[in-house]
Protein backbone atom coordinates (compact mmCIF):
# COMPACT_ATOMS: atom_id res chain seq x y z
CA UNK A 1 0.00 0.00 0.00
CA UNK A 2 0.90 3.78 -0.44
CA UNK A 3 2.22 5.62 2.31
CA UNK A 4 1.53 9.14 3.45
CA UNK A 5 3.73 12.05 4.37
CA UNK A 6 2.68 14.62 5.92
CA UNK A 7 5.06 18.09 6.35
CA UNK A 8 3.79 21.43 7.36
CA UNK A 9 3.98 23.88 4.08
CA UNK A 10 3.27 27.24 3.63
CA UNK A 11 0.59 27.30 0.67
CA UNK A 12 2.81 29.47 -1.70
CA UNK A 13 2.08 29.99 -4.98
CA UNK A 14 0.92 9.29 -28.09
CA UNK A 15 0.58 11.11 -31.33
CA UNK A 16 -1.78 14.00 -31.76
CA UNK A 17 -4.87 12.28 -33.62
CA UNK A 18 -5.74 13.84 -37.13
CA UNK A 19 -9.74 12.88 -36.70
CA UNK A 20 -10.49 12.06 -33.27
CA UNK A 21 -14.26 11.01 -32.16
CA UNK A 22 -15.26 12.33 -28.61
CA UNK A 23 -17.84 9.96 -27.19
CA UNK A 24 -19.56 11.17 -24.29
CA UNK A 25 -22.32 10.82 -21.62
CA UNK A 26 -23.80 9.59 -18.26
CA UNK A 27 -24.18 5.80 -16.64
CA UNK A 28 -26.75 5.47 -14.57
CA UNK A 29 -28.46 2.29 -12.40
CA UNK A 30 -31.73 1.32 -14.78
CA UNK A 31 -33.49 0.82 -11.93
CA UNK A 32 -32.71 3.53 -9.29
CA UNK A 33 -31.58 5.84 -11.94
CA UNK A 34 -28.66 7.17 -9.91
CA UNK A 35 -25.19 7.76 -11.48
CA UNK A 36 -22.49 5.04 -11.60
CA UNK A 37 -18.89 5.33 -10.67
CA UNK A 38 -15.84 3.45 -11.82
CA UNK A 39 -17.73 1.95 -14.70
CA UNK A 40 -15.35 0.63 -17.80
CA UNK A 41 -16.10 2.28 -21.16
CA UNK A 42 -13.93 0.84 -24.07
CA UNK A 43 -13.55 0.13 -27.62
CA UNK A 44 -11.11 -2.46 -27.83
CA UNK A 45 -8.22 -2.11 -25.47
CA UNK A 46 -8.81 2.09 -25.29
CA UNK A 47 -10.87 2.39 -22.48
CA UNK A 48 -11.98 4.96 -19.55
CA UNK A 49 -14.12 4.78 -16.42
CA UNK A 50 -16.49 6.90 -15.41
CA UNK A 51 -16.63 9.31 -12.43
CA UNK A 52 -18.15 10.09 -9.56
CA UNK A 53 -21.00 11.32 -11.26
CA UNK A 54 -21.27 8.88 -13.81
CA UNK A 55 -19.70 10.52 -16.47
CA UNK A 56 -17.29 10.16 -19.19
CA UNK A 57 -15.56 11.10 -22.29
CA UNK A 58 -13.29 8.59 -24.59
CA UNK A 59 -11.59 10.03 -26.98
CA UNK A 60 -10.77 7.64 -29.87
CA UNK A 61 -8.59 8.12 -33.47
CA UNK A 62 -11.95 7.35 -35.71
CA UNK A 63 -15.67 6.98 -35.22
CA UNK A 64 -16.54 3.17 -33.96
CA UNK A 65 -19.70 1.86 -34.56
CA UNK A 66 -20.49 0.97 -30.53
CA UNK A 67 -18.93 1.06 -26.96
CA UNK A 68 -19.10 -1.71 -24.59
CA UNK A 69 -19.83 -0.26 -21.16
CA UNK A 70 -19.41 -2.96 -17.90
CA UNK A 71 -20.03 -2.75 -14.30
CA UNK A 72 -19.50 -5.17 -11.35
CA UNK A 73 -22.99 -6.19 -10.50
CA UNK A 74 -24.53 -5.42 -13.79
CA UNK A 75 -25.12 -6.79 -16.83
CA UNK A 76 -22.42 -5.48 -19.96
CA UNK A 77 -23.80 -3.32 -22.51
CA UNK A 78 -22.83 -2.77 -25.75
CA UNK A 79 -24.35 0.66 -27.43
CA UNK A 80 -24.54 1.04 -31.17
CA UNK A 81 -23.32 4.94 -31.82
CA UNK A 82 -24.52 7.14 -34.50
CA UNK A 83 -23.70 9.45 -36.44
CA UNK A 84 -23.23 12.67 -35.15
CA UNK A 85 -25.07 11.49 -31.60
CA UNK A 86 -21.93 10.92 -30.11
CA UNK A 87 -21.78 12.97 -26.81
CA UNK A 88 -24.76 13.34 -24.02
CA UNK A 89 -25.59 9.86 -23.91
CA UNK A 90 -27.33 8.78 -21.14
CA UNK A 91 -26.36 4.92 -20.89
CA UNK A 92 -28.54 2.68 -18.36
CA UNK A 93 -27.07 -0.14 -17.14
CA UNK A 94 -29.49 -3.44 -15.75
CA UNK A 95 -28.60 -4.85 -12.47
CA UNK A 96 -27.43 -8.63 -13.10
CA UNK A 97 -29.52 -11.51 -10.81
CA UNK A 98 -27.64 -14.26 -9.16
CA UNK A 99 -29.67 -17.40 -9.31
CA UNK A 100 -30.25 -20.02 -6.54
CA UNK A 101 -28.22 -22.85 -8.13
CA UNK A 102 -25.28 -20.48 -8.92
CA UNK A 103 -24.84 -19.31 -5.39
CA UNK A 104 -24.55 -22.91 -4.28
CA UNK A 105 -22.11 -24.53 -6.89
CA UNK A 106 -19.19 -23.72 -4.43
CA UNK A 107 -19.05 -26.08 -1.77
CA UNK A 108 -15.67 -27.02 -1.42
CA UNK A 109 -12.16 -25.07 -0.04
CA UNK A 110 -12.04 -21.38 -1.36
CA UNK A 111 -8.42 -21.68 -0.29
CA UNK A 112 -7.85 -23.93 -2.72
CA UNK A 113 -9.67 -22.28 -5.18
CA UNK A 114 -7.17 -19.30 -4.76
CA UNK A 115 -4.12 -20.84 -4.74
CA UNK A 116 -5.30 -22.67 -8.49
CA UNK A 117 -5.54 -19.09 -9.56
CA UNK A 118 -2.56 -18.18 -8.57
CA UNK A 119 -1.02 -21.21 -10.32
CA UNK A 120 -2.82 -20.02 -13.39
CA UNK A 121 -2.03 -16.71 -13.55
CA UNK A 122 0.99 -17.33 -16.34
CA UNK A 123 -1.75 -18.75 -18.14
CA UNK A 124 -4.34 -16.31 -17.74
CA UNK A 125 -2.45 -12.90 -17.67
CA UNK A 126 -0.25 -11.28 -20.24
CA UNK A 127 2.90 -13.54 -21.44
CA UNK A 128 5.13 -10.75 -23.33
CA UNK A 129 6.35 -7.32 -22.22
CA UNK A 130 3.63 -4.61 -22.46
CA UNK A 131 3.36 -0.64 -22.49
CA UNK A 132 0.17 0.89 -20.97
CA UNK A 133 -0.85 4.43 -21.31
CA UNK A 134 -2.72 5.76 -18.20
CA UNK A 135 -4.21 8.62 -16.07
CA UNK A 136 -3.26 8.81 -13.01
CA UNK A 137 -4.70 11.27 -10.21
CA UNK A 138 -4.61 11.97 -6.43
CA UNK A 139 -6.41 14.28 -4.18
CA UNK A 140 -6.57 15.49 -0.74
CA UNK A 141 -9.35 16.78 1.59
CA UNK A 142 -9.48 19.02 4.54
CA UNK A 143 -12.53 17.57 5.60
CA UNK A 144 -15.08 18.05 3.13
CA UNK A 145 -13.39 20.57 0.44
CA UNK A 146 -10.18 20.18 -1.70
CA UNK A 147 -6.88 21.43 -0.63
CA UNK A 148 -5.12 19.72 -3.51
CA UNK A 149 -5.33 18.02 -6.55
CA UNK A 150 -2.33 16.20 -8.56
CA UNK A 151 -3.19 14.46 -12.24
CA UNK A 152 -1.13 13.27 -15.10
CA UNK A 153 -0.35 10.65 -18.20
CA UNK A 154 1.71 7.93 -18.08
CA UNK A 155 3.09 5.40 -19.78
CA UNK A 156 4.12 1.93 -17.75
CA UNK A 157 6.38 -0.84 -19.09
CA UNK A 158 5.47 -4.60 -17.46
CA UNK A 159 7.16 -7.38 -17.79
CA UNK A 160 5.14 -10.79 -17.91
CA UNK A 161 3.50 -11.74 -15.37
CA UNK A 162 6.01 -14.79 -14.88
CA UNK A 163 8.19 -12.16 -13.46
CA UNK A 164 7.88 -10.16 -10.69
CA UNK A 165 7.67 -6.28 -10.53
CA UNK A 166 11.78 -5.61 -9.98
CA UNK A 167 11.67 -4.57 -14.23
CA UNK A 168 8.51 -2.65 -13.93
CA UNK A 169 8.54 0.73 -14.99
CA UNK A 170 6.25 4.46 -14.57
CA UNK A 171 7.22 7.19 -16.59
CA UNK A 172 5.39 10.48 -16.43
CA UNK A 173 4.10 11.39 -19.91
CA UNK A 174 2.73 14.71 -18.77
CA UNK A 175 1.28 16.31 -15.25
CA UNK A 176 0.40 19.08 -13.14
CA UNK A 177 -0.84 20.15 -9.72
CA UNK A 178 -2.81 22.21 -8.24
CA UNK A 179 -2.77 23.72 -4.16
CA UNK A 180 -5.04 25.47 -2.18
CA UNK A 181 -4.04 29.02 -1.25
CA UNK A 182 -5.31 29.70 2.41
CA UNK A 183 -3.54 29.96 5.51
CA UNK A 184 -5.29 27.89 7.05
CA UNK A 185 -4.38 25.09 5.21
CA UNK A 186 -1.66 24.46 6.53
CA UNK A 187 -0.88 20.58 6.63
CA UNK A 188 0.53 19.36 3.17
CA UNK A 189 0.03 15.94 2.09
CA UNK A 190 2.41 13.68 0.17
CA UNK A 191 1.69 10.07 -1.49
CA UNK A 192 4.91 8.37 -1.88
CA UNK A 193 5.33 6.88 -5.15
CA UNK A 194 1.76 7.93 -6.67
CA UNK A 195 2.23 7.10 -9.72
CA UNK A 196 3.54 3.60 -9.31
CA UNK A 197 0.66 2.55 -7.71
CA UNK A 198 0.11 -0.20 -10.94
CA UNK A 199 3.28 -1.59 -10.08
CA UNK A 200 3.48 -1.86 -6.61
CA UNK A 201 -0.26 -2.77 -6.14
CA UNK A 202 -0.78 -5.07 -9.00
CA UNK A 203 -1.69 -8.04 -6.45
CA UNK A 204 -1.75 -10.20 -9.05
CA UNK A 205 1.39 -9.73 -10.35
CA UNK A 206 3.50 -8.12 -7.10
CA UNK A 207 3.08 -11.23 -4.69
CA UNK A 208 4.86 -9.65 -1.70
CA UNK A 209 1.76 -7.83 -1.10
CA UNK A 210 -0.41 -10.42 -0.39
CA UNK A 211 -0.27 -13.59 -2.59
CA UNK A 212 2.56 -15.04 -1.03
CA UNK A 213 2.33 -18.93 1.12
CA UNK A 214 3.94 -16.76 4.37
CA UNK A 215 0.92 -14.21 4.60
CA UNK A 216 -1.78 -16.20 3.50
CA UNK A 217 -1.02 -18.41 6.08
CA UNK A 218 -2.14 -15.80 8.48
CA UNK A 219 -5.72 -15.32 6.86
CA UNK A 220 -9.25 -17.86 7.12
CA UNK A 221 -11.31 -18.14 4.18
CA UNK A 222 -14.71 -18.17 3.49
CA UNK A 223 -17.51 -18.04 0.66
CA UNK A 224 -18.82 -14.88 -0.53
CA UNK A 225 -22.27 -13.89 -2.97
CA UNK A 226 -20.97 -14.65 -6.22
CA UNK A 227 -21.24 -11.09 -8.42
CA UNK A 228 -21.03 -10.70 -11.99
CA UNK A 229 -18.03 -8.91 -14.13
CA UNK A 230 -18.38 -8.52 -17.84
CA UNK A 231 -21.51 -11.17 -18.10
CA UNK A 232 -19.12 -13.32 -16.62
CA UNK A 233 -19.85 -15.64 -13.22
CA UNK A 234 -17.02 -14.72 -10.56
CA UNK A 235 -16.35 -16.61 -7.60
CA UNK A 236 -16.11 -14.71 -4.10
CA UNK A 237 -13.54 -15.40 -1.63
CA UNK A 238 -13.10 -13.77 1.80
CA UNK A 239 -10.22 -13.63 3.44
CA UNK A 240 -9.98 -11.95 7.28
CA UNK A 241 -6.96 -11.87 9.54
CA UNK A 242 -6.72 -15.32 11.74
CA UNK A 243 -3.30 -14.76 13.36
CA UNK A 244 -1.38 -12.15 14.11
CA UNK A 245 2.24 -10.47 12.39
CA UNK A 246 4.31 -7.95 13.45
CA UNK A 247 2.73 -6.01 10.53
CA UNK A 248 -1.00 -4.83 10.18
CA UNK A 249 -3.03 -7.52 7.63
CA UNK A 250 -6.14 -6.85 5.24
CA UNK A 251 -9.61 -7.49 5.09
CA UNK A 252 -10.05 -8.73 1.25
CA UNK A 253 -11.97 -9.64 -1.10
CA UNK A 254 -11.29 -12.32 -4.66
CA UNK A 255 -13.20 -12.21 -7.49
CA UNK A 256 -12.43 -14.99 -9.59
CA UNK A 257 -13.48 -15.83 -12.81
CA UNK A 258 -15.88 -19.24 -12.78
CA UNK A 259 -14.36 -20.50 -15.80
CA UNK A 260 -10.74 -19.19 -16.67
CA UNK A 261 -9.88 -19.16 -12.59
CA UNK A 262 -8.58 -15.66 -13.46
CA UNK A 263 -8.74 -12.57 -10.87
CA UNK A 264 -10.93 -10.11 -11.97
CA UNK A 265 -11.32 -7.79 -9.44
CA UNK A 266 -9.33 -7.40 -5.80
CA UNK A 267 -10.89 -5.47 -2.64
CA UNK A 268 -8.51 -4.79 0.62
CA UNK A 269 -8.80 -2.92 3.93
CA UNK A 270 -6.17 -2.85 6.12
CA UNK A 271 -7.12 -4.04 9.74
CA UNK A 272 -7.22 -1.08 12.14
CA UNK A 273 -7.47 -3.44 15.40
CA UNK A 274 -3.94 -2.38 16.14
CA UNK A 275 -3.67 1.46 15.29
CA UNK A 276 0.17 1.20 16.18
CA UNK A 277 0.34 -1.38 12.95
CA UNK A 278 -1.65 0.77 11.19
CA UNK A 279 0.19 3.78 11.66
CA UNK A 280 3.26 1.83 10.34
CA UNK A 281 1.86 0.78 7.13
CA UNK A 282 -0.02 4.12 6.59
CA UNK A 283 2.58 6.96 7.39
CA UNK A 284 6.26 7.69 6.99
CA UNK A 285 6.79 10.83 8.82
CA UNK A 286 5.05 13.84 10.49
CA UNK A 287 5.44 17.21 11.87
CA UNK A 288 6.59 17.21 15.37
CA UNK A 289 3.62 17.93 17.43
CA UNK A 290 1.03 16.33 15.17
CA UNK A 291 -1.26 13.41 16.49
CA UNK A 292 -1.67 11.21 13.72
CA UNK A 293 -4.95 9.14 13.86
CA UNK A 294 -5.50 6.38 10.86
CA UNK A 295 -9.14 5.58 10.65
CA UNK A 296 -9.36 3.62 6.80
CA UNK A 297 -6.78 2.26 3.82
CA UNK A 298 -8.56 0.86 0.94
CA UNK A 299 -7.56 -0.17 -2.30
CA UNK A 300 -9.42 -1.49 -5.21
CA UNK A 301 -7.80 -3.00 -8.48
CA UNK A 302 -9.46 -4.06 -11.02
CA UNK A 303 -8.62 -6.25 -14.22
CA UNK A 304 -10.05 -6.83 -17.58
CA UNK A 305 -10.38 -9.34 -19.94
CA UNK A 306 -9.49 -8.53 -23.80
CA UNK A 307 -7.99 -10.02 -26.71
CA UNK A 308 -7.04 -13.62 -24.60
CA UNK A 309 -5.63 -11.67 -21.80
CA UNK A 310 -6.40 -10.29 -18.45
CA UNK A 311 -4.48 -7.51 -17.45
CA UNK A 312 -4.94 -4.22 -14.77
CA UNK A 313 -7.22 -2.11 -15.72
CA UNK A 314 -7.96 0.27 -12.79
CA UNK A 315 -7.15 0.71 -8.85
CA UNK A 316 -8.18 3.40 -6.54
CA UNK A 317 -6.84 4.10 -3.28
CA UNK A 318 -8.33 5.68 -0.13
CA UNK A 319 -6.90 6.99 3.17
CA UNK A 320 -8.75 8.64 5.78
CA UNK A 321 -6.80 9.99 9.18
CA UNK A 322 -7.12 12.57 11.58
CA UNK A 323 -4.65 14.75 12.56
CA UNK A 324 -4.90 16.61 15.99
CA UNK A 325 -2.23 19.52 17.19
CA UNK A 326 -1.78 19.45 21.10
CA UNK A 327 -2.88 23.16 21.39
CA UNK A 328 -6.13 22.73 19.48
CA UNK A 329 -9.47 21.45 21.11
CA UNK A 330 -10.70 19.23 18.23
CA UNK A 331 -8.77 16.89 15.27
CA UNK A 332 -8.83 17.65 11.29
CA UNK A 333 -10.51 14.83 8.96
CA UNK A 334 -8.05 14.57 6.31
CA UNK A 335 -8.84 12.54 3.15
CA UNK A 336 -6.17 11.59 0.18
CA UNK A 337 -7.06 9.65 -2.83
CA UNK A 338 -4.78 8.10 -5.50
CA UNK A 339 -6.71 7.30 -8.78
CA UNK A 340 -5.68 5.46 -12.08
CA UNK A 341 -7.10 4.00 -15.15
CA UNK A 342 -5.44 2.48 -18.21
CA UNK A 343 -6.59 4.21 -21.30
CA UNK A 344 -4.86 2.01 -23.55
CA UNK A 345 -2.31 -0.46 -24.64
CA UNK A 346 0.37 -2.11 -26.47
CA UNK A 347 2.51 -5.34 -26.96
CA UNK A 348 4.05 -5.55 -30.38
CA UNK A 349 7.58 -3.18 -30.39
CA UNK A 350 7.38 -2.82 -27.13
CA UNK A 351 10.70 -1.55 -25.41
CA UNK A 352 12.22 -0.65 -21.58
CA UNK A 353 11.40 2.06 -20.00
CA UNK A 354 14.52 3.78 -18.95
CA UNK A 355 15.70 4.08 -15.28
CA UNK A 356 17.08 7.74 -15.87
CA UNK A 357 13.44 8.52 -17.00
CA UNK A 358 11.25 6.34 -14.87
CA UNK A 359 9.69 7.67 -11.59
CA UNK A 360 10.78 6.26 -8.25
CA UNK A 361 8.93 4.96 -5.37
CA UNK A 362 10.67 6.56 -2.91
CA UNK A 363 9.63 10.30 -5.12
CA UNK A 364 6.43 12.40 -4.14
CA UNK A 365 4.40 13.55 -7.51
CA UNK A 366 3.90 16.45 -6.51
CA UNK A 367 7.43 17.68 -6.62
CA UNK A 368 7.23 16.31 -9.92
CA UNK A 369 4.91 18.45 -11.45
CA UNK A 370 4.01 22.42 -11.69
CA UNK A 371 1.00 24.04 -11.53
CA UNK A 372 -0.54 24.14 -14.96
CA UNK A 373 -3.04 26.75 -15.90
CA UNK A 374 -4.40 25.50 -19.94
CA UNK A 375 -8.35 24.40 -20.04
CA UNK A 376 -6.98 22.17 -22.84
CA UNK A 377 -4.42 21.35 -21.31
CA UNK A 378 -5.23 17.45 -21.66
CA UNK A 379 -5.62 17.72 -25.36
CA UNK A 380 -6.14 13.60 -27.34
CA UNK A 381 -5.40 12.19 -23.81
CA UNK A 382 -8.06 10.30 -22.30
CA UNK A 383 -8.75 10.72 -19.08
CA UNK A 384 -11.33 10.08 -15.81
CA UNK A 385 -13.62 12.79 -16.13
CA UNK A 386 -13.33 15.28 -13.00
CA UNK A 387 -16.50 14.89 -10.78
CA UNK A 388 -18.94 17.81 -10.71
CA UNK A 389 -17.22 18.73 -7.24
CA UNK A 390 -13.82 17.96 -7.91
CA UNK A 391 -14.02 20.46 -11.10
CA UNK A 392 -15.28 23.34 -9.00
CA UNK A 393 -12.87 22.81 -6.52
CA UNK A 394 -10.38 23.03 -9.51
CA UNK A 395 -11.68 26.02 -11.04
CA UNK A 396 -11.52 27.25 -7.58
CA UNK A 397 -8.12 26.88 -6.85
CA UNK A 398 -7.09 27.97 -10.25
CA UNK A 399 -8.87 30.92 -9.45
CA UNK A 400 -7.27 31.90 -6.33
CA UNK A 401 -3.94 31.04 -7.76
CA UNK A 402 -4.31 33.47 -10.44
CA UNK A 403 -5.30 36.20 -7.93
CA UNK A 404 -2.15 35.98 -6.00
Amino acid sequence: MKRLVLIFMLMVPMVVLAQQTTIGGTVLDEKTGRPLPQVSVSVGRVSVVTNEDGAFLLKLAGAPQSVTVSHLGYKTRKVALQAGQTEGLKIKLQPTVIQLREVVIHTGDPREIVEIAIRKIPENYSRQPELLKAFYRETAMKRKHFIYVAEGVEDMYKTPYTRGILRDKVAIVKGRRLLSQKQGDTLGLKVMGGPVLPVQLDVVKNSDLLLNKEDMDAYSYSWGTPEYINDRLQMVVLMEPQFPKPYALYHGKLYIDNERLAFTRIELDLDMSDKEKATRTMLVRKPMGVRFKPRELSCVVDYRYADGVTRISYLRNTFRFNCDWKKRLFSTSFTATCEMAVTDSQSEGVTPIQSRNSFDSREAYYDKVEYFLDPEYWEHYNIIEPSESLDKAIRKLVSTYQRN
